[in-house]
């Protein structure tokens, strides 16, 4: 198998929304190509981010249909997802309701790293959450 291919957000987006269907056939045919074990894909945690935010405030998708496209992704046994644990762990967090996926995922950073003091000028999303202590 050759090296891992690097999936950017665009081919994310057009697999998920289809809105250019030309786009969604090629991501589709790249998915399954994965799917079938032909090749590796992977992507970074900011691709990740992206793919949030692009679907909340573009496409305007409800936090529980972002959370379905991040469990599809996280379960994708052919992607390969940077920081995966903390990806799934912000998941959880953005999901409830009480976080951006950013906070969240900075959130999941810190209790990888069992710190539980933040430095934020942002203390309405982070004093939601319990073990966090603002500075």
């Amino acid at each position: 198998m050759d090296d891992p291919v690097f999936v950017d957000t665009n081919v994310f987006l057009r697999f998920f929304v289809r809105d250019v269907e030309a786009q969604y056939e090629k991501a589709r045919a790249l998915f399954e190509k994965a799917d079938a074990g032909k090749i590796k894909l992977e992507t970074s945690e900011l691709v990740i981010a992206e793919i949030v935010w692009v679907l909340e405030s573009f496409y305007g998708f409800t936090r529980k249909e972002i959370a379905e496209v991040l469990g599809t992704l996280l379960a994708s046994r052919n992607l390969k997802i940077a920081n995966q644990a903390k990806i799934a762990h912000a998941a959880g967090l953005y999901s409830s309701g009480n976080l951006d996926f950013i906070d969240a995922y900075n959130i999941a950073y810190m209790r990888t790293k069992e710190y539980t003091r933040i430095a934020t000028f942002d203390s309405k999303h982070y004093k939601k959450v319990e073990g966090i202590d603002i500075l």
